[in-house]
């Protein structure tokens, strides 16, 4: 936890709250004066445990070197998000409710009683924990990964807006990963330096909406305590991006439309506008024209939010993408656990690729984790994936068909059979035995004959036969018959000349 930081020069004050702050286990930091505290704040390093910055300032109001209201105005400044107690004697109290209307987090009257004093700093710190949760700065950028030609043309559209600040509208299936495509737009825009900040307006009550929205003003409504910024003050300079939009409240859609319009609001229960400078981006996995003829969404904020629609696809729409997503996800399992990551068989691979995935890319990441937790060996069989997956694939003639598509003729393994339950069945005819038998009689036959590069002969046709399967499979697609055998695209090509394959078609 980061410190609480204590501004007076008064030593009995400071002496008081160390010692009452110390027993709740807090950290703490002390300062006699204003410039100290400011100097203080311009080195602050988050990676270093000796210079985090404050969770909560309590500064004295009169000081040398600075008054505790001139210190207000400029960390409101450096940090407009850091909730700051003014200490003032009560002679000094019109100064310190002045404070308070400036923005400070409250007021503390001295001499204060400790217990009281205690307890509003620890609101304080709550508030001051709740924000750094809400202004969620855009993070390191999460992997969007795809070739597929229609992931190829998001990826485009993110390039063609990237000097821009146009609202956009993304439309896609849940679990396609439209908060990653809002990332990137902000990441990849001019507001990139501003925070970006999501909310899901379907993940939270009705009640509650409009002041997470906007904020509320202290004494709003039962529980109001304090002022409150609401996600709109707290994306200012940067991105808000609303997901879920098409569940928004009808009556809340008017409120929103209206900011849009002119970039100005009023807090719940404030009667002052508030200005905030936002980049919107907007989600929705339902179909807004509809909802909008249904007259649950108003047409107005439809046309006000569809002025660039970025539509996502759903997975089984870009299946050439599975094998790449899934090795993403089973190496970030695997960094997540501290396991070394596990592989996909090419049959478990084809079985995968096959599925329809109903929660799309969300859903193939909790396979993947379930896999790299459930999966008994390094590398998953297609017996290890999990029920979902096995009930949809047919059956046991199904997926002999898989095998057989996967490995050819010669390269069945022996692979358990499911009924529609995913439960075992029966076992599929052939083994490895039988090719590795033949295999074993060819090399002794030319050892027999005295040939001296018996390793280089079988492994050429050994790949050779890899290659071949993989590139029929894929129809020629070298990236993904590579990302299926498990090798690099530059390997495949180098192979391709070597083995004399780089002329051949495969269909």
């Amino acid at each position: 936890m980061k410190p609480i930081w204590i501004v007076d020069d008064d030593p009995s004050i400071r002496f008081v709250l160390e010692k009452a702050l110390g027993r709740e286990g807090w950290p703490i930091r002390s300062f006699t004066q204003a410039r100290d505290v400011l100097k203080a704040l311009a080195d602050v390093d988050a990676s270093d445990p000796e210079r985090q910055g404050p969770q909560v300032l309590v500064s004295d109001i009169r000081m040398p070197g600075g008054s505790g209201l001139e210190l207000l105005e400029q960390v409101r400044v450096q940090q407009p998000g850091l909730p700051m107690i003014i200490m003032t004697a009560y002679s000094d109290l019109d100064s310190a409710v002045s404070a308070f209307q400036r923005g400070a987090f409250e007021y503390l009257p001295k001499p204060f009683d400790v217990p009281k004093a205690v307890e509003l700093i620890r609101r304080a710190v709550e508030e001051s924990q709740r924000e750094e949760v809400a202004d969620v700065q855009a993070p390191v950028q999460a992997e969007m990964l795809g070739q597929a030609p229609a992931m190829q043309d998001v990826f485009r559209a993110i390039g063609r807006l990237s000097q821009s600040q146009v609202t956009v509208l993304i439309t896609g299936e849940s679990g396609a990963g439209k908060e990653l495509v809002a990332h990137a737009l902000h990441k990849h825009s001019p507001v990139a330096g501003g925070p970006f900040v999501a909310i899901n307006t379907a993940a939270i009550p009705k009640d509650l909406l409009e002041s997470e929205l906007f904020g509320h003003e202290r004494g709003a409504f039962t529980g109001a305590q304090t002022q409150r910024r609401g996600r709109f003050e707290q994306a200012d300079g940067g991105t808000l991006f609303l997901d879920e939009i098409g569940d928004m409240p009808f009556e809340l859609q008017t409120r929103l439309l209206r900011v849009l319009s002119d970039g100005h609001f009023y807090r719940v229960g404030g009667h002052q506008a508030v200005k905030a400078h936002v980049r919107v981006i907007a989600a929705t996995h339902q179909d807004l024209e509809q909802r909008v003829k249904d007259g649950v969404f108003r047409e107005d904020l439809f046309h006000r939010l569809n002025v660039i629609r970025l539509r996502l696809p759903a997975l089984r729409e870009r299946r050439e993408d599975v094998p790449m997503l899934t090795q993403h996800f089973l190496q970030q399992s695997a960094r997540q656990l501290g396991v070394e990551p596990k592989r996909m068989s090419n049959v478990a691979m084809h079985r995968l690729q096959s599925f329809n995935f109903p929660g799309n890319v969300r859903q193939l990441e909790n396979i993947c984790h379930w896999l790299t937790v459930m999966a008994p060996a390094q590398q998953i069989a297609l017996k290890d994936l999990p029920p979902e997956v096995l009930s949809a694939s047919g059956g046991g003639a199904a997926i002999a068909a898989e095998v057989q598509a996967a490995h050819g003729a010669s390269l069945v393994a022996e692979v358990p059979a499911y009924r529609a339950d995913g439960v075992e069945a029966v076992e599929i005819a052939g083994s490895p035995e039988e090719w590795l038998s033949g295999l074993g009689r060819q090399a002794q036959d030319l050892l027999a004959q005295g040939h001296n590069n018996v390793w280089d002969q079988l492994t050429q046709k050994f790949e050779a036969q890899l290659l071949r399967t993989a590139l029929t499979v894929t129809h020629g697609r070298r990236v993904e018959a590579a990302s299926r055998l498990g090798i690099g695209r530059n390997t495949i090509t180098r192979k391709l000349q070597e083995l004399g394959l780089d002329n051949e078609e495969f269909e």
